[in-house]
Formats: C-alpha cells, sequence, structure tokens
C-alpha cells in the first residue's frame, strides 16, 4: 500500500495544517509523531514543555480519530525512526512543517534531509510562520510576510485515509528518564488546540480591551496579555489564522474603542514574532554565539556562578526581580517588560553572559521559542550591535509598575510584613524597623548581590566603550542587512535603519 507519512512536530493541530491538508489530497497518511529523547535533554528543555506537548497531543489524536485518522507516537532518534517505518512498509515522501528550533533540531533536521536524499526519497516542507528559508537580507521579508498572512488557510481535510501500517508500540519515557526536572509549574497553561481557541477567543472579544496600557505592569499583564504564545510556540494554532482572526474583529464597525487599539497594537506584535524567529533561521550561530562578533570575550571570561545561581534562586536583593523569579517558577510565564528586566538586571549590574541566563529562561518560559528567545537574550545583553542599549532598573520598575507593593508581596511573602516606607529598598531598614516587623534583611529578604547604581554605570560604560570602537562599528551595515527591521510601507523598504529602537522590538503576547 502506497501512503504518505505526515510528520508533526511543533504543529500540534489539524486546521491550517498545509503537509496534512496536500497529503490528505493525494492519499492514505500515516500522522507521526516522534518524542526524541536526545532533543528533550538538550539544556533548554524542561518538564513543563513535556507536559504541555502531552497534552496538546491528546487534543491532536482526537482531532484525527474524528477525521478518520491516527496519530502514530514513536520515541527515538527521528532518522531511526524513519528508517524503521520505511523498512516495515516503504512510503512515498515525507511532508512537515519547517521548523526554526535550536542547534539539536537543526542537526536532527539535517540528517533527516540526508537520509531521505539517499533513499531518493522526496521531503516537502511548508512555511509555518512569516519566516524565508534562504533569505540573505530583508529588503521585500515584510511583503513576504503581508502576502503568507493574507492567503487562504489551509483546509481542514473532511476525511482522512489512515495509512494501513502495523502501530509501534514505543512506551512513552517519563521525565526522569529523558533527564528533565521534576518540576512543573502547578498554575501554568494547559495544552491542547481547545484550549487555544478558547484562550483566543476570550482574547478577541473581552480581555483585548486591557491589552493597551496593561501589558507592561505584572499586575495587570496576565489578564491583558493575549496568553497565545505557548499555543503559537507548540503550533495549536497557526500564527496565520490568528491573524486573520484578529483582522476578521477588528474589521467589525460595532468594535468598542479600547478593543480596537488594543488589537492593533497585538497585530504589530504578531509581526514581531516572526522578525526575531527569521534572525535565528538566518544566522542559525546567534543560539551560541554573539550576532555582533565584535563582542566576543566581553563578559565571557568574567562569570559569576553566585550571581547566576542567586538570580535563578530569586535571591537578588531587588524584591522586583526575585517577585518575577517566583512567579515564572509558578505558572511559567511572565510579561515581556519582566522578561526584559530580568536579562537587564542579569546583564549589567550582575555582569553575566546571556547564554547561561537564556538557558534557564528557555527553561522557565513554558512559551521558550528559540528564536524570538536568543534574539531577545542578545539584544537585552547589547550584543547585536544593532540595537539601542537598554538597562531596566529594577527599582524603578517596581516604582513605576507595582507602586502599592501588590505584585512583590503576592510572590514573596516575607514582603507582607515589610512598611510600606521601605517597600522598594528593604534593604535599608533600620535594624529596629527589621525588629518591630520581623523580617531579617540578609535571611528573609536577601541583600542585594552588588551596588546597582555602580555597577550598572560601570556596565554601561564597558558596552559603549566597545559599541563606539571603528572596527566594531564597521561591521554594524552588515548585520543591519541581515537582521535590521523593514517593518515600513513597500517604497520605503530600500532605505535600511542603522538601528531597532526599543518602541520597535517590544514583543508582548
Amino acid at each position: 500500500m502506497t501512503y504518505r507519512v505526515v510528520w508533526f512536530k511543533r504543529d500540534l493541530r489539524v486546521c491550517d495544517h498545509a503537509p496534512l491538508a496536500e497529503a490528505a489530497r493525494l492519499g492514505p497518511v500515516l500522522c507521526l509523531y516522534v518524542l526524541e529523547p536526545a532533543l528533550w535533554r538538550q539544556p533548554d528543555a524542561a518538564r513543563q514543555h513535556l507536559g504541555f506537548v502531552q497534552e496538546s497531543l491528546k487534543d491532536l489524536q482526537a482531532d484525527l480519530k474524528r477525521l478518520g485518522g491516527r496519530l502514530q507516537l514513536a520515541v527515538g532518534d527521528a532518522v531511526a525512526v524513519l528508517e524503521r517505518l520505511h523498512q516495515q512498509s516503504p512510503f512515498l515522501e515525507l511532508l512537515s512543517h519547517e521548523e526554526t528550533g535550536n542547534a539539536a533540531s537543526y542537526e536532527r533536521d539535517r540528517r533527516v534531509k540526508q537520509w531521505c536524499a539517499d533513499r531518493a526519497l522526496p521531503w516537502r516542507e511548508y512555511r509555518q510562520f512569516g519566516v524565508v528559508r534562504g533569505l540573505r537580507e530583508r529588503r521585500h521579508w515584510v511583503r513576504q510576510w503581508e502576502q503568507l498572512m493574507h492567503a487562504g488557510q489551509a483546509p481542514r481535510p473532511a476525511l482522512l485515509q489512515a495509512a494501513a501500517v502495523a502501530r509501534f508500540t514505543d512506551p512513552w519515557p517519563g521525565h526522569d528518564a529523558l533527564g528533565l526536572g521534576a518540576h512543573d509549574p502547578p498554575e501554568r497553561q494547559r495544552g491542547g488546540r481547545a484550549q487555544g481557541l478558547e484562550v483566543l477567543q476570550d482574547f478577541l472579544n473581552e480581555r483585548s480591551a486591557g491589552y493597551r496600557g496593561g501589558i507592561s505592569s505584572p499586575l495587570s499583564a496576565p489578564s491583558a496579555c493575549s496568553r497565545l504564545s505557548p499555543y503559537l510556540t507548540w503550533g495549536c494554532l497557526s500564527l496565520r489564522e490568528v491573524v486573520q482572526a484578529t483582522r476578521a474583529r477588528l474589521d467589525d464597525p460595532a468594535l468598542p474603542v479600547r478593543q480596537r487599539q488594543g488589537l492593533d497594537g497585538f497585530m504589530s506584535r504578531l509581526h514581531w514574532h516572526c522578525h526575531f524567529i527569521q534572525k535565528l533561521e538566518t544566522e542559525p550561530a546567534i543560539e551560541h554565539h554573539n550576532m555582533h562578533r565584535g563582542y566576543d570575550g566581553l563578559r565571557e571570561r568574567e562569570h559569576n556562578e553566585a550571581h547566576l545561581q542567586a538570580l535563578m534562586a530569586g535571591r537578588t536583593g531587588w524584591p522586583m526581580v526575585d517577585a518575577c523569579v517566583a512567579m515564572l517558577r509558578e505558572t511559567g510565564w511572565i510579561n515581556f517588560r519582566m522578561r526584559a528586566m530580568l536579562v537587564s538586571v542579569a546583564a549589567y549590574p550582575l555582569w553575566l553572559h546571556w547564554r547561561p541566563v537564556g538557558e534557564w529562561l528557555a527553561r522557565e518560559f513554558l512559551d521558550y521559542e528559540p528564536g524570538i528567545h536568543w534574539s531577545q537574550l542578545q539584544m537585552q545583553s547589547g550584543t547585536t550591535g544593532i540595537n539601542t542599549t537598554r538597562v531596566y532598573n529594577p527599582v524603578k520598575q517596581a516604582q513605576d509598575h507595582d507602586p502599592h507593593g501588590h505584585f512583590v508581596r503576592r510572590w514573596l511573602p516575607a514582603m507582607r510584613r515589610v512598611p510600606d516606607a521601605w517597600l522598594f529598598q528593604p534593604w535599608l531598614m533600620p535594624p529596629e524597623v527589621q525588629a518591630r516587623c520581623g523580617v531579617v534583611v540578609g535571611l528573609d529578604i536577601a541583600v542585594p548581590l552588588v551596588d546597582l547604581e555602580q555597577t550598572t554605570r560601570a556596565a554601561r560604560q564597558r558596552v559603549h566603550a566597545l559599541r563606539n570602537d571603528p572596527a566594531v562599528a564597521a561591521v554594524q551595515d552588515s548585520i543591519v542587512k541581515r537582521h535590521g527591521s523593514r517593518h515600513r510601507s513597500a517604497e520605503n523598504l530600500t532605505k535600511p535603519r542603522p538601528r531597532e529602537t526599543p518602541a520597535q522590538t517590544r514583543l508582548d503576547f
């Protein structure tokens, strides 16, 4: 029996799924998901990611069953699984979406490509995001993004003809066998397309009214942000269907002004989603190396493990930072401004390299998307060479976005006993105040690891000294050509911007 294999990776849905639609049109289909232990043992993987995928696969299995198909779950190296399947029952071709993942998945795809070539077996890959494979520079990128987002969605198959192939019975390994930690945030979002659609409709119809002005504060952001990011990351929803659903809502003349303003802002950030992933697609090395190699050596030789461990434990001494770490551990999510603040604190006053910080945060973020993640880590750390240096003062962030201490007191129980007068700098409390409120600085509340003002000033000077070095500045134009934004009207696309500004690169979902 001839059949085709549809390989599901980070596209766990049946709607707007071009590989599935095409394979179903042509004949019998085997739908395959491979759990690859080597990928789950990478330092950016976490138990919460595995849990979300398992939940999403249950939805996918149910949806395929309703269409007359089935999902084959296999465990092992992808090439080995494909070889086993092909030897058991040869198939005509492999179909999947393109993936811009980490270095391990990139190398896996290279091996799959070679395996297919060795057997003269076609492997058809389809675009999932507005990312262009093989792109050398950004001149026409925006136009291509718009063309994809305006195109019709891939039709949901009315019926699947399941390939009559013997099932694998591979046991699903537990998190221990995959080298994943035991922690799974108890308040994290749950996976699956049904959950994703519910979140999407709730945002479009109700919560988008709070998007504008609500996404910066960690108090309002959990409901003001769309909260769609994990469903896009793991492909429970397609980016195109979210874009088109948002535009359809904006076309409603009766849409309230606040919702219209919120959805306009949200649409801009959907564009930036693909803009950042394109950076990693164009230059995979930025997962491990500075985007601007002139910054090599800036922090690498001065790693302070004590600083990193304190940050990961939420014991930096700055309440806003430590509260964000506590929220991450419980929910797997914080809003973008607080993410930027965490990386800024790590990169400047704590002077940590972005790579180990990024590995930790990748495990903490349920919505970890490699392309966005590593681009943002470098941008916030000042190593891209094309972005304006941004430094977030954690005391000022608390004053601006948690002036009454509701956020830090929720996530740091000891702060509930700290008087308002010492809310932003509790380490300065006199001993008699500590005794009166029952909080011991250095025990219940950490003492700041460093002098914030002094270390931040020194860090900025070091970064700016490199930025102003003629040899470093000379490379900037080539980086702009590869990675710089062209988010402007078509007639202006040929005029590159020298740098991306903070307003252009905010990314909230």
